[in-house]
């Protein structure tokens, strides 16, 4: 009864720190070690049976904006308290990989032993070790469909030749970590040219008349607006709403005669990813972690603009 605490991600360019924890109980899992030591196809096979069996597990994550907030030391002791709490298992001892007590000054801590190369030592240090790189490669390899070029899924956010050069001629994004000493220069850049701002709506009178009634009809379908018009240097949103414990993001797109084509047709597969990174950033922005995020669309169309179709992506 064991609890196993392991990071992954301290030293990264970009993406979040994830800290593992893990108690397995009375499970004996053939073949724990440091992930670092296994295959990537070994660390998935491992982590299924980690999940399945462990009679608790918990991760805690901590995004790039916040390291830069709080410095990387802060930002582990975070995740780490983020990931114990997630275990609601008993167990009688904590151990931590390192030589820091990243819980010293909670409750916790006096229960917390460290020890160097804990992963290689400690069974449910190692699982925690690979819960969490498990977890973080796949948000990285997620992460290539919104950052084209980037190829987060090869390096998963370390400072290698290829992400070296793909910050050099694209930019920042995101993900990456400005408080580190090689990105501190990029602070002022701004967002990559291949992550283009969705089409705003016409900054004539009708556009703004179609967005007012785009929220009138919202309020009557009984949301609740948060924003309107919310921009950052990398995209934006339109309206972003609040129903039934849900966050919506709605796209308005306003055509004054039908003949000029639905606006719906303007939701390519390009734009759908640009609203999904648009949604994503201002849920980190707005620190949004356990609500429901939905994406939606809006066509308006007339001289007095009158909604023609209102449809949830997704």
């Amino acid at each position: 009864m064991i609890l196993g605490i392991d990071e992954v991600g301290r030293g990264p360019w970009a993406g979040p720190l994830v800290v593992g924890a893990v108690v397995l109980g009375g499970a004996m899992i053939e073949g724990l070690t440091d992930s670092k030591k296994l295959s990537k196809k070994r660390r998935e096979e491992l982590d299924v049976i980690i999940r399945e069996q462990a009679t608790g597990y918990g991760l805690g994550w901590v995004h790039a904006d916040e390291i830069d907030e709080v410095g990387l030391a802060e930002a582990l002791r975070l995740a780490t308290i983020r990931a114990v709490e997630q275990v609601d298992t008993p167990y009688y001892e904590i151990i931590i990989d390192g030589t820091i007590n990243f819980l010293a000054d909670t409750s916790k801590g006096q229960y917390v032993t460290t020890m160097k190369k804990a992963d290689l030592l400690v069974p449910s240090v190692s699982a925690a070790s690979i819960i969490a790189k498990v977890a973080r490669d796949k948000y990285m390899a997620e992460q290539d469909e919104l950052y084209d070029g980037y190829k987060f899924a090869s390096h998963v956010g370390y400072g290698t030749a290829v992400h070296r050069a793909a910050i050099e001629s694209r930019g920042v994004t995101p993900l990456h970590r400005l408080s580190f000493a090689p990105l501190a220069k990029y602070k002022a850049v701004s967002a990559p040219a291949n992550i283009q701002s969705p089409t705003a709506l016409p900054s004539n009178h009708m556009g703004g008349i179609a967005e007012d009634e785009a929220v009138s009809y919202l309020i009557r379908l009984g949301h609740d607006i948060v924003e309107r018009n919310w921009k950052t240097k990398y995209c934006e949103i339109d309206i972003v709403s609040h129903k039934d414990g849900t966050v919506y993001f709605t796209e308005v797109k306003y055509r004054k005669s039908a003949s000029q084509g639905g606006g719906l047709a303007a939701i390519t597969a390009k734009k759908l990813n640009q609203m999904k990174f648009a949604a994503r950033l201002y849920a980190q922005s707005k620190k949004i972690r356990e609500t429901d995020l939905r994406l939606a669309v809006m066509s308006l169309t007339g001289n007095s603009p009158e909604v023609e179709q209102f449809l949830i992506l997704d």
